[in-house]
């Protein structure tokens, strides 16, 4: 028996007049994945249907139990379902950032289903926030890879909350350039304060969790940093951030001979030359200090043989010495986290 179309469409909008909405939208959904795998055997001639497996998804605020059609290859993925999915993964998403800005899991249902209808319970919202918390924790006890070519490390002062008072605390990151050299971030560790012995303990942290090994350190110039990596990895070279220098000296000038200074900085902090040493370095910058000491003293501290960690990075190659001289890529993270926590 054939029906017009007339006919059918009479009975599908009977069908949804009846509550049956959930009901097209599956038929719906099963026919176009059973049509798109019909279109890969067609592309594919060798791939063979194997059946069905069924799986729940949330699409339009409804809850759906799907039949998605397989081959014996397992190739086979309905785009389709990819789209609903997706769908699903922004809203866990949403869920995760209104409950990271305070809200409570009750707010949060309220708002879902404002716009969405009941979608999720507070129940769910709660089982989805400690699943997140769970993806959270594994990260931060994951293992790391054995050896890094370079690790960058800061610390990011933001307002922090704790019970009734709101008072800036420190936010530890390290980032691991691996061996194919991409970047990992390793570690955002909390603590309210800073200092070289919080320093000292997250090093630990990273050895405890497999790094075995970093051929460079690079950060700022932190009270007690050098000893901190030397105590935890000895053979481990260390860079001191150019760019914060430059910036620390800068400050000490007037306006007016800011211009000059730069140029001489620029010209002590040379990245294309085979010919200087670390030590020739340093004492280029004591001869710099030496020319304005007497009228502007608080620049002695500058020769300081501490200050022979800012040209580490002369014992590299030139072609990497822009990567490794400042720590620009944990001062770009920091911004990030900034930017997010203000939203």
């Amino acid at each position: 028996m054939n029906f017009t179309q007339e006919q059918i469409s009479e009975i599908l909008f009977d069908l949804a007049n009846k509550g049956g909405t959930n009901l097209l939208l599956n038929l719906t959904l099963n026919a176009f994945m059973k049509a798109e795998r019909s279109l890969h055997q067609q592309e594919n001639p060798d791939e063979y249907g194997n059946g069905y497996r069924y799986c729940k998804a949330m699409a339009h605020s409804k809850e759906l139990v799907l039949k998605v059609p397989r081959t014996r290859s397992g190739m086979f993925y309905p785009s389709l379902l990819a789209v609903i999915r997706d769908e699903d993964e922004e809203r866990r998403k949403l869920i995760f950032s209104l409950y990271s800005k305070g809200l409570t899991t009750e707010q949060v249902s309220s708002v879902f289903e404002d716009v969405y209808g009941k979608d999720y319970s507070k129940q769910q919202i709660s089982y989805l926030m400690k699943e997140s918390k769970s993806n959270v924790h594994k990260w931060l006890k994951r293992r790391f890879e054995s050896h890094y070519l370079v690790v960058y490390f800061d610390a990011v002062f933001v307002h922090t909350r704790r019970d009734e008072s709101v008072s800036k605390e420190g936010y530890y990151s390290f980032i691991g350039v691996k061996e194919d050299g991409t970047r990992e971030v390793l570690a955002v560790v909390n603590h309210p304060t800073e200092g070289a012995l919080l320093w000292e303990q997250e090093l630990q942290e990273l050895k405890k969790r497999g790094v075995e090994s970093v051929g460079l350190f690079v950060s700022d110039a932190l009270s007690g940093v050098e000893n901190a990596v030397k105590r935890v990895y000895p053979n481990s070279k260390h860079q001191l951030c150019v760019v914060h220098l430059k910036r620390n000296i800068r400050s000490i000038f007037p306006c007016k001979l800011k211009e000059k200074i730069s140029a001489e900085l620029n010209e002590i902090f040379q990245m294309e030359t085979k010919i200087l040493k670390p030590i020739d370095g340093f004492n280029k910058l004591c001869t710099f200090v030496d020319n304005y000491a007497t009228k502007y003293p608080s620049i002695k501290k500058y020769r300081d043989m501490r200050n022979i960690g800012y040209f580490t990075y002369l014992e590299y190659p030139e072609e990497i010495r822009r990567m490794i001289y400042s720590n620009n890529w944990n001062e770009r993270l920091n911004r990030d986290y900034k930017r997010v926590l203000k939203m």
